[in-house]
């Protein structure tokens, strides 16, 4: 049998007990059940995460353009990748995104806001039928359309050259048409939670519904609109397959476009200078994200938890 617990008195007067060696072991051996391995999954998860990161900068400050020459981490410093953006039409290309990526986002909380208000305080003839097939549409990706998208384009553009192909009007439009179904219903819960009687209240003072929807609902689910907007920014400014199928000439191409071409070639690969254009593509949206990181959670548990 191992020794009994010993009881020395404390300073102030209560007793402390000191465990033996065999009750220690056991208090460490639940806290390792307990506890422990949370930290231990926790710090896998979080290089798991870090580590593409960490690589991504070094290769970024590594002259030579290849990953084999990247596997040893900061092995080199140079800021020559970046100097290098600057012969390239890699900041051409960043506009691009940055106009497609803040126009779907802005487009994106206005049709969704107005189709929320709509669904959410109307009560009209196939209300909840056009709501679920929203929704039911929003299950088939973009992607299985490019096809049909493609041959509309053609189509449109013999007509209005502004929403055919190689148009990045056309491109904003596609965005904000497969985002509508998703966004409208992510709001329409978040507009459920507020009470209708505020506008009984405003109408009793002789508001209209433009003037009900734009002084007293949109000040009130600003998260969700944040929320909503820094998804579809996030969406547009990566995507890869819808942009190359519309954006036919260089001068047009967004970041995940262009930047394909410089590794697409496995012979003439320039790895360094893809990821030192990644690391720069990345400020806005951390920037972002930062910015409304506050409305996240609110805007998303919100609209979720009533319909």
């Amino acid at each position: 049998m191992s020794a009994p617990a010993q009881t020395a008195p404390a300073k102030g007067g209560a007793p402390k007990i000191t465990l033996d060696a065999s009750r220690r072991g056991a208090v460490r051996k639940r806290w390792a059940l307990e506890v422990g391995w949370k930290y231990l999954l926790a710090l896998v998860i979080l290089f798991y995460a870090v580590f593409p990161l960490v690589y991504i900068v070094s290769a970024s400050f590594n002259p030579n353009g290849s990953l084999a020459a990247s596997n040893a981490l900061f092995s080199a410093f140079d800021l020559s990748n970046y100097a290098q953006l600057g012969t390239t039409r890699y900041w051409t290309w960043y506009a691009n995104t940055l106009i497609v990526g803040i126009s779907a986002a802005v487009g994106a909380v206005l049709m969704g806001a107005a189709a929320a208000y709509a669904f959410s305080r109307f009560r009209f003839r196939g209300r909840r039928m056009g709501l679920t097939s929203l929704l039911i549409i929003q299950m088939f990706p973009q992607a299985l359309a490019f096809v049909a998208i493609f041959l509309m384009l053609l189509a449109l553009g013999e007509v209005f050259p502004m929403l055919g192909l190689n148009s990045k009007v056309a491109l904003i439009c596609i965005y904000l048409g497969g985002a509508l179904g998703v966004n409208t219903f992510l709001m329409y819960g978040f507009f459920n939670t507020i009470p209708q009687e505020l506008d009984e209240s405003a109408k009793i003072d002789g508001a209209t519904h433009a003037q009900i929807f734009w002084r007293i609902i949109m000040p009130l689910v600003t998260p969700i609109l944040a929320v909503v907007g820094l998804l579809a920014f996030i969406a547009s400014f990566g995507d890869y397959i819808i942009s190359k199928i519309v954006l036919v000439s260089e001068d047009n191409w967004t970041l995940a476009v262009g930047m394909y071409q410089w590794v697409s070639n496995q012979l003439s690969s320039n790895w360094g200078l893809f990821a030192a254009g990644a690391i720069l593509a990345s400020i806005p949206v951390l920037v972002l994200f930062l910015t409304l990181q506050r409305y996240i959670i609110g805007g998303l548990t919100a609209g979720s938890v009533k319909g």
